[in-house]
C-alpha cells in the first residue's frame, strides 16, 4: 500500500511539474511551437479587419497581427484570424482561444486592470461620433433628442451614448444589435435614425450603405477612443513582443525605413538605423535587442519587409487613397504634430 501511495504521489507530482512547465512556456513559445499567431479581429469592418470572398483578410488591425507574425517567423502569412463579436472578444482572449486581440478595441482602465488584459499601445486614436441621413436636416448631435439610435451592446460606445445624452438632458431609444453588419443594415433600412460608433468605423460603415452620399457624420466627437491590440496579463515575454512590434512600426517610419528600401537601409552608416535593423557594428558586435525578447536580431527588418512601417499600414488601409479617406491627424508621428510616439530601440 505504501508503495502504491508513494507511486501515486510521485505521479501527481510529475503531472504538477509537467503542468507548471507547460504554463511557464508562455504564449511566445506556444506560438512558435504551433507555427502561427491566432488573432482575434472584427466580423468585418472596412479599413480595419475585413475578409473578401476567398477569406483573405485586410485592414489596419489585420496588418498589425501580420507584423507580429513577421517579427516571430519572418512571414506575415503565419497568422490565423478569428472573427469575433464585441460580446465574445474578451472571453476569447481570456480563455486562450486567441493569442492577441486586434479588433478596434478601446483602451480603458477596467480592461487594463480588473479584466486581466494589457494594451500594447494605441494603433489608432479615435473618438465616438454619430451618422444620420441628410434628409433629417440635423447638423448637430445636440439635436438628436428622442431619436432612435443603433448601437452595439457591451461596448464603450453604449456607455458613452448613455453618458452623453444624460449630460445634455436628452433621451433616446436604443436599437441594440450585436452583429456589426446587422447593425448597419438596421440603420440602412430605417429602423433607427442614427448610427453611433467610433468615427473611423462610421466612415467605413457609410461606404457600405446603399447610397453613401445620402448620409453625413455629425461634427461632434463625444469620447476618447484609443484603439489598440491587447493580450492577457501575466505573460511578460509575449507582452514585450506585441508591444515592441508596435513601437518598431513607429520607429521604422520615423527613421524612413520602408518596405521598399529595408535591405538598402541595412547598409546605412547611421548607428540608430543599424541598431534598429539588427546590423552588427564595425567591431562585429550585434545589437542584441531581438534576442532580448526571444526573437532574431533582424526582427524589425522582418516586420518592415512583411508589412511596411506604421505610415505604410495606415495609408494602405484607411488613408487618403482608400474609400475611408482618413487624414493622419492625431495619428501622425509626434514630429509631424501627431500623437504617435515610440521609445527608442537601444
Amino acid at each position: 500500500m505504501k508503495r502504491l501511495l508513494v507511486g501515486a504521489i510521485l505521479s501527481l507530482g510529475a503531472i504538477a511539474i509537467l503542468t507548471a512547465a507547460e504554463a511557464s512556456a508562455g504564449t511566445l513559445d506556444n506560438v512558435k511551437k504551433k507555427g502561427f499567431v491566432q488573432c482575434g479581429v472584427s466580423q468585418g469592418t472596412t479599413g480595419f479587419s475585413l475578409p473578401d470572398a476567398q477569406n483573405n483578410w485586410t485592414g489596419l488591425d489585420v496588418d498589425f497581427c501580420r507584423a507580429v507574425a513577421s517579427a516571430i517567423f519572418g512571414d506575415p502569412t503565419k497568422v490565423k484570424f478569428s472573427p469575433l463579436s464585441a460580446q465574445d472578444r474578451f472571453t476569447a482572449l481570456q480563455s486562450g482561444e486567441i493569442d492577441i486581440l486586434s479588433r478596434t478595441t478601446t483602451w480603458t482602465m477596467s480592461r487594463d486592470t480588473s479584466m486581466g488584459f494589457l494594451f500594447a499601445g494605441t494603433t489608432f486614436y479615435d473618438g465616438q461620433g454619430f451618422m444620420v441621413r441628410k434628409a433629417l436636416g440635423v447638423d448637430s448631435a445636440l439635436k438628436l433628442d428622442g431619436a432612435a439610435i443603433c448601437v452595439a451592446p457591451g461596448t464603450t460606445t453604449e456607455l458613452n451614448l448613455n453618458d452623453y445624452f444624460k449630460a445634455h438632458g436628452m433621451t433616446f431609444k436604443g436599437v441594440v444589435i450585436e452583429d456589426q453588419s446587422q447593425l448597419r443594415q438596421a440603420y440602412d433600412e430605417g429602423r433607427c435614425d442614427v448610427l453611433t460608433t467610433d468615427s473611423s468605423i462610421l466612415y467605413s460603415e457609410r461606404s457600405a450603405l446603399k447610397a453613401p452620399g445620402d448620409h453625413i457624420v455629425l461634427p461632434e466627437v463625444i469620447s476618447k477612443e484609443p484603439l489598440g491590440p491587447l493580450v492577457r496579463q501575466g505573460d511578460d515575454a509575449w507582452f514585450n513582443v506585441v508591444k515592441w512590434t508596435y513601437f518598431a512600426l513607429l520607429d521604422a517610419e520615423e527613421l524612413g525605413i520602408k518596405q521598399s528600401n529595408v535591405e538598402d537601409m541595412k547598409k546605412s552608416d547611421n548607428p540608430e538605423i543599424r541598431r534598429v535593423l539588427g546590423v552588427a557594428d564595425a567591431g562585429g558586435a550585434a545589437p542584441g535587442f531581438g534576442p532580448g525578447i526571444g526573437l532574431e536580431e533582424d526582427w524589425v527588418a522582418k516586420i518592415v519587409k512583411g508589412v511596411g512601417n506604421y505610415g505604410e499600414i495606415f495609408a494602405r488601409n484607411v488613408g487618403s487613397g482608400t474609400p475611408l479617406n482618413i487624414a493622419r491627424g492625431v495619428n501622425a508621428l509626434w514630429k509631424d504634430g501627431g500623437l504617435q510616439y515610440a521609445p527608442p530601440i537601444r
